[in-house]
């Protein structure tokens, strides 16, 4: 059987969450490329391994994310939204673009990847880049509105990584937010034992965050919003779900396990 082994194959898993929601439960979130997009999906592993609630994990992420992107979007009239690991992320078939302007970032091989599957729109750039070394602010207008998309990534590297990233990126950008997720100490545990549960053992995850005021302090940033993952999905999900998921989902918004920041750079 195939094994996904490293950080870059944990693209994935979000992958295969998307595509298993968007059919048991399209009236929550339906994604139509990456059901397009079913086939990469080789390893099993990653479904046979899962619960309903780590599918929905994934996909309430990416729910939330595309609604504060949407936000951002429609408050100004030209804008950049840079996706940072962007892996095999679909947010751009998703989202009602108008006037902005997309810039995909991921290392090389994620890129040509990635340009197999989709085409480059005309409003959109794929870019291979570390996104820590920050070449890629060459390619874009850093005097225009820019939201920077982290998602699934800032977990796999230390909280000194992160703080110096947001610090430079405050030197370069006029205006700019950053929204990325990320999880509690026991958050982080329970993703490292899961993503071995998928059969990929070398992608073990460091960054958590137990208060978002006080890193927000740490990284001189105004704190925009801090939001659970879950408060939708068990709203419109509510008679559908199981009772496991349910109760994680609320659990996990209560204790700060699975929760998105909001900043001002």
């Amino acid at each position: 059987m195939e094994e996904y082994e490293g950080v870059e194959d944990t693209l994935f898993i979000p992958l295969t969450g998307r595509v298993y929601v968007s059919k048991k439960f399209p009236e929550y979130f339906f994604d139509e490329k990456a059901l397009e997009m079913e086939n990469l999906i080789k390893n099993k592993q990653i479904e046979n391994k899962s619960s309903e609630y780590t599918m929905l994990a994934n996909v309430a992420r990416s729910y939330n994310l595309d609604e504060m992107a949407q936000k951002f979007i429609d408050k100004h009239d030209k804008c950049n939204i840079v996706n940072l690991g962007v892996g095999l992320e679909t947010s751009y078939y998703r989202i009602d673009r108008k006037n902005s302007l997309f810039f995909e970032v991921d290392l090389p091989e994620v890129i040509e990847l990635r340009k197999k599957y989709f085409e480059v729109a005309e409003n959109e750039k794929f870019i291979k880049g570390d996104l820590f070394k920050l070449e890629w602010c060459d390619e874009l207008d850093t005097n225009l509105p820019t939201l920077m998309i982290v998602a699934g990534v800032f977990q796999y590297f230390h909280e000194e990584d992160i703080l110096d990233f947001i610090g430079n990126v405050k030197k370069i950008f006029r205006n700019a937010e950053l929204i990325f997720d990320a999880t509690n100490k026991f958050g982080i545990k329970y993703c490292n034992l899961y993503v071995k549960r998928t059969g990929n053992k070398s992608a073990l995850m460091y960054f958590y965050i137990e208060d978002a005021n006080e890193f927000s302090k740490k990284a001189n940033c105004q704190l925009i919003e801090c939001r659970g993952f879950y408060k939708d999905a068990i709203k419109i999900l509510n008679k559908k779900l199981g009772l496991y998921a349910k109760i994680a989902m609320k659990i996990a918004d209560k204790r700060d396990n699975a929760m998105i920041l909001h900043l001002k750079i």
